[in-house]
């Protein structure tokens, strides 16, 4: 168990690889074989040869938000996490 599931908000997560196999998945994004190549192609874009520098060269988080959700995507022991999180709905204030 990698405790991903305590994340507040969670709906779906993803573990890979850094070659991009998913090594474990969840929720909403369980099996999501397509959505994590979706992912390694964004993550393509930021540059690979900065992807999974030690020296801090990297990125640290990647976040990608939508009006109902957001994708939050980190590195950590050469894997890469993904998130899905829903928004919290607060009820409007009445004054």
């Amino acid at each position: 168990m990698h405790g991903i599931g305590r994340i507040p908000d969670e709906v779906g997560h993803l573990i890979l690889s850094e070659d991009g196999a998913i090594i474990t998945s969840g929720g909403d994004l369980e099996n999501a074989e397509q959505f994590a190549s979706s992912i390694m192609s964004l993550l393509t874009c930021t540059s690979r040869n900065h992807l999974m520098q030690s020296d801090g060269g990297g990125f640290k988080k990647i976040s990608v938000t939508y009006t109902d959700h957001c994708y939050v995507i980190c590195l950590s022991n050469k894997n890469i996490h993904i998130v899905k999180r829903r928004f919290a709905t607060h009820e409007p204030v009445n004054v």
